[in-house]
């Protein structure tokens, strides 16, 4: 895929997996590891999920092998030298940034609410909402659900996603669906999808992302409730 990017940066983790492990059946054509390990090294996982799926990846391994000992006892060699993985760079000092969040339901019982809130640089989309709902709660409510890919949104300022009625939450930056905390584990599937009952043959739940989406200075966050 385009850059190294196998499905999206959730499904990575199991890709590099799988490439590693089966190298011998797509000889004699080689895959651009390289490209591929930089996507995942530069993006900053939080899910503890995505994590242990990159992880046996980057030490040339996959769950299949990863305990497994040779005939002398030993783990085998990792097929991917530690050494070639990037070292991500650390933290810049913490700052305040500023962010614009909107609630927009265009369906039945129509509203709209903006506001502007102001969190630590580096702050999660999810800790954006909670300010937001702290600072005016009559406008910004919402309700989450713990998944093993983390937080999930079903509900804002009282209104849940219904998989009868086909209707979803969808976060977007600038009216674009966000790649992370807002969009479906399936490929080639609808971005945004906020819960996971409406959006068929997840691998994951989309919205668990608001724990891992890093808004940006000013940037335009939007939560759209549509249908599909």
């Amino acid at each position: 895929r385009k850059n190294g990017m196998i499905g999206n940066i959730y499904s990575m983790g199991l890709a590099l997996q799988a490439l590693e492990i089966s190298s011998e059946f797509y000889a004699p054509r080689k895959w651009d590891r390289d490209q591929a390990f930089n996507v995942v090294c530069n993006h900053n996982y939080q899910q503890p999920m995505a994590i242990a799926q990159v992880l046996p990846a980057l030490v040339g391994k996959s769950y299949l092998n990863a305990g497994r000992l040779d005939y002398h006892g030993n783990a085998p060699e990792p097929t991917a030298p530690l050494s070639s993985v990037p070292t991500l760079p650390l933290s810049p000092p913490t700052a305040t940034i500023a962010v614009e969040f909107s609630i927009t339901n265009t369906l039945k019982n129509y509203f709209h609410y903006s506001t502007s809130v102001c969190v630590p640089d580096n702050s999660t989309l999810l800790q954006v909402m909670e300010v937001a709902r702290n600072e005016k709660p009559q406008m910004f409510s919402f309700e989450t659900k713990e998944t093993p890919w983390g937080p999930m949104v079903i509900s804002i300022h009282g209104l849940a996603a219904n998989a009868t009625e086909r209707t979803y939450w969808q976060f977007l930056s600038s009216w674009s669906p966000l790649q992370e905390g807002g969009q479906p584990g399936r490929v080639g599937g609808p971005g945004g999808c906020a819960w996971g009952s409406p959006c068929p043959s997840l691998t994951h739940p989309s919205t668990a992302g608001v724990g891992a989406y890093k808004p940006k200075d000013w940037e335009h966050i939007q939560a759209v409730f549509s249908t599909y």
